[in-house]
């Protein structure tokens, strides 16, 4: 039995058996200013210490520190009265065994609230009339910490909900915040469809920006005289510019600002290394401007510049080294163009070019294979990561037929792109061993064939594990299982469903073998399946056996089957009857075509 009482602090004391007892002092940091503002509203755990009237603290021990702290406050601030009884718990006076007990059951159980459990609670206190000012007094939290809270009265119920259920992590609740609704409602279209990436973490900020997402701490520019659009970061001081293209007019214009006073304050040079490009220090060497020294200016894709003064290339610094001059010593002229010039210029050559390539689809697929490759600003592709948690499964993959063959012929790739054949991928990983201009004439280089078999290991590297496309090219394909997978160790240990070996032994032996060992146990059925297909034991031979789920098309051996290969199915075959279903105007589907008579022509993609 427990009873419910206030008592003095003067009758309180920790008990050894609490279990934030010790000799160093309790933190109290974080509950002093609730403590403070309303007092001590949990009751704490007490027993009974030897007389009636004192009493030992089982479980509250920072909250009772903190009463004594705000007791201690008053008084040196000369309020009068005395300092008011806290609540307590008082439980049955037992042996200590029972008060440990309890004292770890109180810490154990508790639990901080979530920051949607807290963004309902602070809510109601905000309709109530309490200030952000008052709920961080009362809390004991930073008034950016509270504001952070409300900040998820932005997202839509269903994303609140989400982030409550931890199936979307804090930073893609948080750039949420950011969307409008119709964004919000966008990206959970994205989000519900299983064959269709959603954008999370901070990549989720480049998609709300249409690619970009520039900090206002980048610009160069004053910010107060900026004319386009900026959305503040509801969870910090930060805000982000709308819209890149009057960013870079603006902050361009700064960056020509910056070069005119370098050159005017006498540096030799200054040098703008676009977003595209990298200014590493290790290439350069340090030089004083009366030495030929320059400033590199390092503009990058989020906006972000870097001055770097004083540096010559290594090249020079060795010339220098030797004695030998660097140049003329004079200023160099002003180039011909301004940046904005430049910029004016790149858009009316890529207007002209992306007209002309058009009419050039064999340079274009060049072109898309070297972005897949290499990448760019505007590209990032990722090879399919093939993990499993499973050792046994990893190695059942890595050694299996199927894979041997597409890494002899990714290498085979591989060499014929200039790259060394111990990389681990052709896809996304090769950018710092070779620019996307070096890698596009060496494709313009291949014939056509050539290019198509560089495809292949991009397509296949690139393609998604369990998808409804591995579904649609195995069919289209014709692809025979049985041509690249046998069973093995890995195979039979992770078959554990007894309805689905029997199953399976009716698969491999025949239904009558299955029904007469249908109350076996899974070790001796597992038996009989590998006795028929080695044809071990007496067994008849099954040769080429393939699982229904691994097969094109799959299948399930019992009610139960429709996950995984065939779930990817079910929605290939959905698809495939939406684009064969006539559109209200009478039109056939978008992608469904007549089947052709003759089998068609091989691809070309010659210009």
């Amino acid at each position: 039995m427990m009873k419910l009482d206030f008592i003095d602090l003067g009758k309180l004391s920790v008990s050894p058996t609490n279990m934030r007892g010790g000799r160093k002092p309790a933190d109290i940091t974080d509950i002093l200013p609730s403590v403070r503002a309303r007092g001590v509203l949990v009751p704490i755990l007490v027993r009974q210490n030897g007389t009636a009237d004192t009493f030992e603290i089982v479980a509250g021990r920072r909250r009772f520190e903190a009463a004594r702290a705000v007791a201690a406050e008053r008084c040196a601030s000369g309020e009068p009265g005395e300092a008011e009884p806290i609540p307590c718990a008082i439980i049955a006076a037992g042996d200590d065994a029972a008060a440990i007990e309890a004292s770890l059951i109180e810490n154990v159980a508790r639990r901080d609230p979530d920051e949607v459990s807290q963004w309902d609670t602070m809510v109601r206190l905000v309709r109530e009339g309490r200030s952000v000012e008052a709920l961080a007094a009362t809390f004991g939290l930073p008034e950016l910490a509270v504001r952070r809270v409300l900040a998820l009265g932005n997202l839509l119920p269903r994303i609140r909900d989400l982030y409550r259920k931890e199936k979307i992590d804090k930073a893609t609740a948080r750039h949420l915040t950011l969307a409008s609704k119709s964004q919000q409602k966008a990206w959970l279209a994205l989000y519900d469809d299983p064959d269709t990436y959603a954008p999370t973490g901070h990549s989720l900020k480049a998609w709300l920006f249409g690619g970009q997402s520039i900090s206002t701490a980048q610009a160069l520019f004053d910010v107060a005289d900026y004319p386009g659009q900026i959305v503040a970061d509801l969870f910090g001081e930060d805000g982000y510019f709308a819209d890149a293209d009057p960013f870079w007019a603006a902050q361009n214009a700064a960056i020509d600002a910056r070069c005119a006073a370098y050159l005017a304050a006498g540096w030799s040079d200054v040098v703008i290394v676009p977003p595209g490009e990298h200014f590493h220090t290790w290439e350069y060497e340090k030089a004083q401007k009366r030495k030929g020294g320059r400033v590199y200016i390092d503009v990058r894709a989020s906006g972000e510049v870097v001055f770097h003064e004083g540096y010559v290339t290594a090249k020079e610094a060795r010339r220098r080294a030797k004695g030998e001059p660097l140049g003329t010593s004079q200023k160099p002229a002003r180039p011909e163009v301004t940046s904005t010039m430049q910029t004016y210029i790149d858009l009316h050559r890529h207007a002209a070019v992306r007209a002309a390539l058009t009419a050039h689809p064999a340079i274009a697929l060049r072109l898309m294979v070297a972005h897949a490759i290499a990448g760019s600003p505007l590209w990032h592709v990722r090879p399919e990561p093939q993990t499993t948690r499973n050792d046994a499964v990893r190695e059942s993959v890595e050694t299996c037929k199927g894979e041997a063959e597409f890494d002899a012929k990714r290498r085979a790739v591989l060499d014929r792109l200039g790259f060394s054949a111990e990389e681990p991928t052709v896809t996304g990983g090769n950018g710092d061993a070779c620019s996307l201009s070096a890698l596009l004439l060496r494709l313009l280089a291949l014939s056509d064939a050539a290019v198509m078999d560089v495809i292949a290991i991009v397509m296949g590297e690139t393609l998604a594990s369990g998808s409804a496309a591995v579904e649609a090219i195995g069919l289209e394909i014709g692809v025979d299982m049985a041509r690249y997978w046998q069973a093995d160790d890995a195979f039979f240990a992770l078959i554990r469903d007894k309805e689905v070996l029997t199953r399976i032994v009716a698969d491999v032996a025949g239904e009558t073998v299955a029904s007469a060992h249908v109350g076996e146990r899974t070790k001796v059925l597992k038996a009989i399946v590998r006795d028929h297909l080695d044809g071990a034991n007496g067994r008849e031979r099954r040769e080429n056996w393939v699982p229904r789920w691994m097969a094109f098309p799959p299948a399930g051996y019992t009610a139960r089957g429709g996950v995984g290969t065939v779930a990817a199915h079910a929605r290939l075959e959905a698809a495939r009857r939406r684009d064969d279903e006539p559109d209200p105007t009478g039109r056939a589907g978008a992608i469904a075509e007549p089947a052709p008579e003759a089998p068609p022509n091989p691809i070309s993609v010659a210009a």
